[in-house]
């Protein structure tokens, strides 16, 4: 099966691209630009109308919350498994928020 062409049968065999299923680009960009705008117009709600004194308790609750729910629909869309993927995410995304906050502090950003 390799002798004649082991890159095509490695694009065959391993990866599963064929004439049949082939890349989408168009679907492939437009769908990490959704979940981007979606992921940033909820914190961005939450600026709106939450009160000005606890803001940043409110913006990491509900961005946690909101981590979650995305995360959820991700890895039922991607068929993964909501659980490792709820974890991961929330880990990752308050480590972000953490390391975030850190450098405003070093930097003495203050609001």
């Amino acid at each position: 099966m390799t002798q004649k062409d082991v890159l095509g049968t490695h694009i065959r065999e391993e990866l599963g691209i064929n004439e049949i299923s082939h890349a989408k680009p168009i679907q492939a960009s437009f769908s990490p630009g959704a979940a981007f705008t979606v992921g940033g117009i909820l914190p961005l709600l939450v600026v709106l109308f939450a009160t000005i004194n606890g803001m940043e308790y409110w913006l990491y609750g509900f961005t946690i919350i909101f981590l979650i729910v995305l995360g959820s629909i991700a890895a039922k869309i991607g068929g993964s498994s909501v659980k490792k993927s709820i974890i991961r995410i929330t880990i990752w995304g308050s480590l972000a928020m953490g390391l975030s906050a850190l450098v405003g502090y070093l930097f003495g950003v203050n609001l």
